[in-house]
């Protein structure tokens, strides 16, 4: 996988938010990525193994799961799959949990779209 080949990479998005699932599966559609979408973080582990996507973009507060607690689960079981957060509460402890427990990137809502793709392309460069 080559960071000029976009298309190679399958996305997936967990967000409880119909609104912010479609927004970001569009954006990143026309960056030329593959997205998945999923309304929590227990149905995206109850879907394909979570290896099969390239990157994951998981919010931070869902009902049920956490993003934090999908991360920690992920990790677990054994999973190195790029897991991006995303939070309209970015408190410092949250974000540093959050990253000591193998966030690739933490963007507080809203973030630039760019911000996103340059986070998505770091997390999978050695891919």
């Amino acid at each position: 996988m080559t960071e000029s080949d976009p298309s190679s990479f399958h996305i997936a998005i967990v967000d409880d938010h119909e609104s912010v699932r479609s927004a970001l599966g569009s954006l990143l559609r026309s960056y030329g990525y593959q997205t998945s979408s999923f309304d929590s973080a227990e149905s995206l582990l109850a879907g394909a193994a979570p290896d099969a996507y390239q990157c994951i973009i998981s919010d931070l507060q869902m009902p049920g799961m956490s993003g934090i607690d999908l991360l920690e689960q992920l990790r677990r079981q054994g999973s190195t799959t790029p897991l991006i957060m995303l939070t309209a509460f970015a408190e410092p402890a949250i974000r540093q949990r959050a990253l000591q427990s193998g966030a690739s990137c933490f963007l507080s809502k809203p973030f630039q779209s760019n911000d996103l793709v340059r986070c998505i392309r770091q997390a999978c460069q050695d891919l």
